[in-house]
């Protein structure tokens, strides 16, 4: 190995190291507030495109962790933004962290991508752009990604909380 791959694999050890740290401090406060709410779930952790991923599961079908959900996954939001005030007190850093609760936003990716490859597809047909619905910067990412997938491009428009995704002919 070269002196400059040796430097970027130890860089590259280091961020999954930090990553790793990130998840185990979001699990155990995770963890406290499942038993505060004397709810039932596991914590799985795992680290996703330069993010640390956590994700609240449960045997039992998920009926007690979809108050954890809330509705529109409003409740998800705030328990992800908690998490990442807890990962930032005990790090001092920043926290990118992407929670997860009885798989919604593995749903909502795979429902976001599809809306991203049909307004993709109706823009190539059309040549017209096509203006999304208002969504979460979560959800703008999940549709910018299947967009440009598909070919296309597409801008966020507007401010919070009614930013949305336009998707422009190529």
């Amino acid at each position: 190995m070269t002196e400059g791959t040796t430097s970027a694999a130890v860089e590259g050890a280091d961020t999954l190291s930090h990553l790793e740290q990130e998840g185990e401090i979001a699990a155990d406060y995770l963890e406290g507030l499942l038993d505060i709410a004397d709810l039932d779930g596991d914590i799985d952790m795992d680290v996703e495109a330069d993010r640390a991923a956590v994700s609240i599961i449960s045997d039992a079908g998920g009926r007690d962790l979809q108050k954890l959900v809330g509705r529109d996954g409003e409740v998800l939001e705030a328990l992800q933004e908690l998490t990442r005030l807890a990962v930032h007190r005990e790090t001092g850093d920043r926290s990118r962290l992407m929670l997860d609760i009885a798989g919604y936003r593995a749903k909502k990716r795979a429902e976001l991508s599809e809306l991203g490859a049909k307004a993709a597809a109706e823009v190539r047909s059309t040549g017209e752009p096509v203006k999304l619905k208002p969504m979460s910067p979560f959800e703008r990412k999940v549709v910018h990604d299947a967009v440009k997938s598909a070919g296309l491009r597409s801008e966020s428009e507007g401010e919070e909380p009614q930013r949305f995704v336009v998707v422009l002919p190529a």
